[in-house]
């Protein structure tokens, strides 16, 4: 693999630029902007919140209903290289009902990686949901390796939310939907910085419209899907297109791999 573009606050030589990366490298080429997150603020709030998509040269974001058949090695390199370094993993219902999910979502090594620099070993895990249509018995909840974080809305329904309440945190972001400002409160109120998000399209669309997002990473996977697989970002009320700035780049085998910097609609 091999850098491109440069970012920001990498702290990479530039003889790295033409090399292969390790996996140290390209956790710090994708460090945000003041690389310890633990030390001052990140941007508004003291959060970082990245997404993080793959997508097919002609634009779609699944393959018969799922990201996985669009990945190639090297993105399914980085994303969990992505995770590693996350105070919190934040993800929406629809991908984890599409997903899985289930059990510890950063391997062994990743774990000793944090504890070796304070973390603790496994990211704390948000999924988001307004109406709580989930089943407490599935994998996602009875394999979990930490706690869940459930972020609802205060009209989900109150029976779900008594049974999702003993195998999860549930907590009100919102009346009638989870609104990023008040999930962005809550990730901070619990002391995370970084916040790693998986997906998927609308809680994309929900952050981009709220100019909440600071940062994509696409993976540009060099395959012509066709067919109806949707994209990245969901029906969202734009009232402009957000801008990005390109901060990296990556390539490995004809994928791309872009890193923009969300800018204000």
């Amino acid at each position: 693999m091999r850098a491109l573009v440069h970012p920001y606050a990498s702290g990479l030589a530039s003889p790295m630029l033409t090399a292969d990366l390790t996996d140290d490298d390209l956790v710090a080429f994708y460090a945000p902007p003041g690389q310890d997150q633990r030390r001052g603020d990140l941007s508004r709030d003291g959060l970082w919140v990245r997404f993080n998509f793959v997508s097919s040269a002609d634009g779609a974001a699944t393959v018969h209903g799922r990201s996985d058949g669009l990945g190639t090695p090297a993105d399914q390199r980085l994303f969990a290289l992505l995770r590693r370094p996350a105070d919190v993993i934040l993800v929406g219902a629809g991908t984890v009902r599409a997903e899985g999910y289930g059990g510890d979502l950063v391997s062994a090594e990743d774990r000793a990686w944090r504890e070796a620099r304070g973390l603790p070993s496994h990211p704390a895990v948000a999924l988001v949901s307004g109406s709580l249509e989930l089943d407490p018995e599935s994998t996602f909840f009875t394999t979990a390796p930490v706690r869940p974080l459930l972020l609802t809305t205060t009209g989900a329904d109150a029976g779900r939310r008594a049974a999702l309440g003993e195998v999860a945190d549930v907590v009100d972001c919102g009346t009638d939907q989870a609104e990023p400002a008040r999930i962005r409160a809550v990730l901070a109120e619990r002391g995370h910085r970084l916040v790693h998000s998986e997906g998927g399209p609308t809680l994309l669309g929900a952050f981009t419209a709220a100019g909440l997002a600071d940062e994509l990473c696409l993976s540009l996977s060099p395959l012509l899907a066709g067919g109806a697989g949707g994209r990245i970002i969901g029906d969202a009320d734009l009232a402009s297109p957000s801008g990005m700035d390109l901060v990296g780049l990556l390539e490995e085998d004809g994928a791309l791999f872009l890193r923009y910097r969300v800018t204000a609609p």
